[in-house]
C-alpha cells in the first residue's frame, strides 16, 4: 500500500525534474540538437570549449560574485528582520511584518526589476533627486553595473532569507539568553555567544537558497545590466536566441546545476559538523 502511494510522487519527480536534468545533460555531451541535425555524435568538446576560454572564467567569476554580495546583503538586512519577527511578542506586530515580507513576492520579478529600474537609472527618481539638491553634477552610476543587479536581487530574494532564519530563531530557547544575562553578559554579547552561534544553520541554509537562487537568476541581471554585466544564465540566453547553439547552452546549465549541486554537498557537511552529525 505505501509504494501505491509513493508511486505518482516518483512520477511527478521523474517527468518534471529527472527527466528534463537528463535530457539537458545528454544534450551537453552531444555535437548538435538531434531534433534538427542528422549527424550528431557524442563529444565532450563543449566542456573543453568552456575551459579553455579565459571570457567563460570571467563570466563564471562574476556570477559568483554576484551571487556572493547578494547573499550577503540579503544577510544583513534579513537577520534583523527575521530576529524581531521571532522574538516579537504582538501577534498584531507579528503579522504586520510577514506581510510587510511576504507582499514584494505577490508582484512579479519583472514588475519589481523595472520599479528599481525607474530608481537607478540616470535620470530615476534618486539622480534627478540628487541633481536637484546640487549635490551631484553628473548621474551617478546606479544601474548596467553589478552594483544594480545586486541591488535588484537583494530585494528579490530578502524574504527566502528572512522566512528561513526566523523559523530557526523562533525554536531557540529565550530563556538562555536571559541567562547569559543573569550572569553577567550584556544583551549584544549574549547575542554574539548564545543566539548567533545557535542560528547558524538557518544563516547557512538562508545563504545557500539566496545564493543557488542568485546565480541562476535571468530577468534582473539582463535588465538592470543592460548587456553591461554577462551571467552565466545571461549567457545561455544569448547561446539558445542568438547562436542557435543548444548543446553548449545545455553544457553551460549543466556547470551551473554542479556548482550548486556542490554547494548543497557543503552545506550538508557543515551542518553535520556543526551539530555533531545529530
Amino acid at each position: 500500500m505505501l509504494g501505491l502511494l509513493i508511486v505518482p510522487c516518483a512520477l511527478l519527480f521523474s517527468l518534471f525534474f529527472v527527466l528534463p536534468i537528463g535530457l539537458m545533460a545528454l544534450m551537453s555531451f552531444l555535437t548538435g540538437n538531434p531534433v534538427v541535425d542528422e549527424d550528431v555524435s557524442f563529444t565532450v568538446r563543449n566542456y573543453v570549449r568552456f575551459a579553455g576560454d579565459w571570457y567563460n572564467w570571467e563570466v563564471l567569476w562574476a556570477t559568483l560574485r554576484i551571487g556572493l554580495w547578494t547573499t550577503v546583503a540579503a544577510l544583513a538586512i534579513g537577520y534583523p528582520i527575521a530576529h524581531l519577527m521571532a522574538r516579537v511578542h504582538s501577534r498584531a506586530l507579528h503579522a504586520i511584518l510577514l506581510m510587510a515580507v511576504l507582499t514584494p513576492m505577490l508582484t512579479g520579478i519583472v514588475v519589481r526589476t523595472f520599479a528599481w529600474m525607474t530608481l537607478l537609472a540616470d535620470n530615476g527618481v534618486i539622480n534627478q533627486t540628487l541633481s536637484w539638491l546640487g549635490w551631484i553634477e553628473l548621474p551617478l552610476p546606479l544601474m548596467y553595473n553589478e552594483f544594480g543587479i545586486i541591488v535588484g536581487l537583494t530585494h528579490i530574494f530578502i524574504p527566502y532569507m528572512v522566512l528561513t532564519l526566523t523559523g530557526v530563531i523562533g525554536r531557540i530557547d529565550v530563556g538562555l539568553e536571559h541567562a547569559a544575562v543573569s550572569l553577567g553578559a550584556t544583551p549584544f554579547r549574549a547575542f554574539l555567544e548564545v543566539t548567533l552561534p545557535l542560528s547558524l544553520p538557518g544563516i547557512i541554509a538562508g545563504s545557500l537558497l539566496v545564493f543557488s537562487l542568485a546565480i541562476s537568476s535571468y530577468v534582473t541581471p539582463i535588465l538592470m545590466g543592460g548587456f553591461q554585466v554577462t551571467t552565466l544564465p545571461v549567457m545561455i540566453y544569448q547561446q539558445v536566441s542568438s547562436s542557435f547553439n543548444v548543446s553548449y547552452a545545455a553544457a553551460l546549465g549543466m556547470i551551473l546545476l554542479v556548482i550548486s549541486l556542490l554547494l548543497v554537498g557543503a552545506y550538508n557537511r557543515t551542518i553535520m559538523s556543526v551539530t555533531g552529525g545529530r
